[in-house]
């Protein structure tokens, strides 16, 4: 579904270029889950902006469904980021001031989804995070887990190949944490595609792939296969502890 071959990307500091990516490399399938792990500045956003659509690439190419991102303009790129890509980010995203109601339908209106669908995909969509008795709320009474699940169901409205989400658990506490896990545990379930950056062993747990990026590049990766989620956990710890300590 999404490919990315020999991904690099530098940006200009202090009259030198940062290398934030070199040379990446990994496919995503449908129905996959993965999580991308490494310390900070190791290049994880950046590789989430460039599969958003919101950041482009010095080199390599990246390939959505057999099409090379190269070759759309800007708003055949803003029409895949509104109805193929999903965004989950740690600070929601979400106008304040407006119901949730209308910040989960936001999407729906830069495609001209006729009037009448907006509420019913809505509902859907809230019922998915258990929060379709709170729709008429503004966003400013919710709290941080319930913002949460709003932007993932305003990521969820439009059916999109996959999300991405940005440190989704990076604001809340662990009860709302919790929630949400199992949120993107029974949207993958449902067959979702997700792919999630997370500082969060424990939120990694829950992928079915974890890749590890070090200084750019790809340095490791884990299958969960049969693993449970605690044995994942332990699997992960022990791969940030040599990544951490320099290990090869």
């Amino acid at each position: 579904m999404l490919q990315l071959q020999n991904i690099s990307k530098t940006y200009p500091v202090g009259g030198q270029k940062f290398q934030a990516l070199c040379q990446v490399s990994f496919h995503v399938e449908e129905g996959d889950f993965i999580s991308i792990q490494g310390k900070s500045g190791s290049g994880k956003s950046t590789l989430l902006h460039i599969m958003g659509c919101l950041d482009d690439y010095d080199c390599g190419d990246y390939m959505i469904e057999g099409k090379s991102v190269k070759s759309f303009t800007e708003p055949q790129k803003a029409r895949l980021r509104n109805e193929k890509i999903g965004f989950v980010m740690q600070d929601f995203s979400l106008i304040s001031s407006q119901s949730v109601l209308f910040n989960v339908t936001l999407p729906l209106y830069f495609n001209r989804t006729p009037y009448r669908e907006l509420q019913g995909r809505a509902v859907e969509a809230l019922r998915l995070v258990d929060l379709e008795n709170q729709m008429n709320k503004n966003v400013n009474q919710l709290s941080g887990g319930q913002k949460q699940r709003v932007a993932i169901a305003r990521a969820l409205i439009n059916h999109p190949k996959i999300i991405l989400a940005d440190e989704p658990t990076g604001a809340l506490d662990s009860k709302s944490t919790d929630q949400l896990l199992s949120i993107f545990d029974q949207i993958h379930q449902s067959g979702q595609t997700i792919l999630m950056v997370t500082h969060s062993s424990k939120a990694a747990s829950y992928a079915s792939r974890v890749l590890f990026i070090k200084d750019g590049q790809i340095f490791h990766q884990l299958y969960k296969g049969d693993m449970s989620n605690q044995e994942m956990y332990q699997a992960i710890s022990d791969t940030l502890t040599m990544l951490l300590s320099g290990g090869q």
